[in-house]
């Protein structure tokens, strides 16, 4: 045993305690750290972060050309106005997050390094404690801690860091070349004037071809089945036209995301109402980069109605340039098997390659693999009934933030955070110690329903780990709609006294 193992076998010591813990400071944590110091000052809180920094996603994708695939009016914060392209790279997001934290004085609030085991909550005591390892140097290696807290929030994110998803193909270990996933991206891949293969069909794969079509001798991209891609230019003429007129970055940061959302919401609209003509518009797009002789139908018509899964925006539809002038090329088939120079398309048709990418998509992560206890049981989170997507019966005084996929994730995470500090607010009136959403009477015999409606929403990584997921009612309620239109509306209107929420 390593004097690191020793010390991070050691007794912790004694628990510190705060009123409230956040878990990661990624998009969601930041944000909540803003919010709980704004709106409720009297409270002590701290975020726990087992990487080495902040930022999340944005920290731990360092893959070729990494970028948001939403616009940063309405990724980013509200109280935060952003001032740069629509579409940011990774560094300027990070950037942007940076200022947050140097602004708001959150630093002293956020610990680095501390990987989190276990969460268990209490009632006698009315506490959540949290079992972490701290990330440490020179002799004295890890070290065991352990913190206390009247209320847990969580902002861990949806999806494991350390790995990505990657299918189980024949023949991988045949593959004479190399094989990375973008998730983990080597410092020092070097595929200068190589063949490379990207296997995906989302924004990963559409992101990192263009990035390195220029650099590479060729770049293939091998799809399953084509995606939605919403192409366009780079800048947002609203915000322009108001900078022009001089007027205060803080309005033409609401003037644009309010412009943005009504657009969003009228597209949103229309892909359930008229989804054939919300195709033929997407297509379109596409097709004026390709041109009229491309195979639209193999490559870029999916077999799915509009926002059944994600669509990526593409800036100045860089991908389909690439294609179009040949740098790129596009593959729709199946993989047979792996062999020693490429793959092997069940079409029969051999893709040779010196790197293969796996831009296969993410492995879910059901509230950060912790392990959670409830007054000494262990929680299966699949058999809790989601309130809205953010609490959970069974789960008291703990709240997770799920964003959006038809919108700005973010958008959610100031919605939640207004919802956490009233709730917060509330029950130091009522003089309560826990609180814990209920069904009300007429609601207990609903059926319970799978987390998402794969009508309405179907993306992968969902869809393998839906089973870990806590369940739904058919009531706006009991689910996470994915409707920010609605919830706008709907969270700050919820009745903090309704029979929903057991307080004691």
């Amino acid at each position: 045993m390593t004097s690191r193992d020793t010390a991070a076998t050691k007794a912790p010591r004694e628990a510190e305690h705060f009123d409230v813990l956040i878990v990661g400071s990624g998009i969601s944590g930041v944000g909540a750290a803003y919010h709980l110091k704004e709106q409720c000052p009297e409270k002590s809180f701290l975020v726990l972060e087992g990487l080495e920094s902040f930022g999340g996603t944005w920290l731990m994708h360092t893959y070729p050309g990494i970028r948001s695939d939403s616009d940063l009016y309405t990724f980013g914060y509200r109280f935060k106005p952003w001032t740069g392209p629509p579409i940011a790279t990774g560094e300027e997001i990070l950037s942007y997050m940076g200022e947050v934290i140097d602004e708001n004085d959150l630093a002293p609030h956020i610990r680095y390094g501390h990987h989190i085991s276990k969460a268990s909550w209490s009632s006698e005591e009315n506490l959540w404690t949290l079992e972490a390892t701290r990330k440490g140097e020179g002799p004295r290696g890890d070290e065991a801690v352990r913190f206390t807290a009247n209320f847990l929030w969580m902002c861990q994110g949806y999806y494991r860091h350390s790995e990505g998803y990657t299918p189980e193909w024949e023949g991988v270990e045949d593959f004479a070349g190399e094989i990375v996933h973008p998730q983990t991206w080597p410092e020092d891949l070097d595929y200068k004037g190589k063949h490379v293969l990207v296997i995906g069909s989302g924004a990963t794969a559409a992101t990192l071809v263009p990035a390195i079509a220029g650099d590479c001798s060729h770049v293939t991209l091998l799809q399953r089945s084509p995606t939605y891609f919403i192409p366009g230019r780079n800048e947002n003429e609203l915000a322009d036209q108001l900078r022009e007129l001089e007027i205060d970055e803080t309005w033409i940061h609401e003037i644009t995301r309010r412009k943005i959302l009504h657009d969003q919401h009228m597209i949103t609209k229309l892909s359930f109402e008229q989804p054939e003509f919300v195709k033929e518009e997407l297509l379109k797009g596409v097709r004026e980069y390709l041109g009229p002789d491309y195979d639209m139908d193999t490559h870029f018509t999916p077999n799915y109605r509009p926002w059944r899964q994600r669509i990526a925006f593409v800036p100045d539809g860089d991908i389909f340039k690439g294609i179009a002038s040949g740098k790129a090329t596009v593959v729709t088939d199946h993989i047979d098997r792996f062999t020693e120079k490429g793959i092997l398309l069940e079409s029969g048709k051999t893709l040779e390659a010196d790197i293969i990418v796996t831009a296969t998509g993410f492995n879910l992560s059901v509230l950060g693999d912790i392990d959670f206890v409830i007054d000494g049981k262990p929680l299966d989170f699949a058999e809790t009934l989601t309130y809205r997507g953010m609490m959970f019966t069974g789960v008291p005084n703990m709240l997770w933030i799920f964003g959006y996929f038809r919108a700005s994730w973010t958008l959610r995470v100031d919605l939640l955070g207004d919802f956490v500090c009233r709730l917060l607010h509330r029950m130091d009136e009522k003089g309560v110690n826990r609180v814990t959403p209920v069904p009300r009477p007429e609601d207990i015999d609903l059926p319970r329903l799978s987390w998402m409606d794969p009508e309405n929403f179907n993306p992968g990584y969902v869809m393998r780990k839906m089973h870990l997921l806590p369940k739904r009612l058919d009531k706006p309620e009991w689910q996470h709609t994915q409707d920010y239109w609605s919830e706008k509306t709907d969270i700050p209107a919820i009745d903090l006294d309704d029979e929903v929420f057991l307080y004691e």
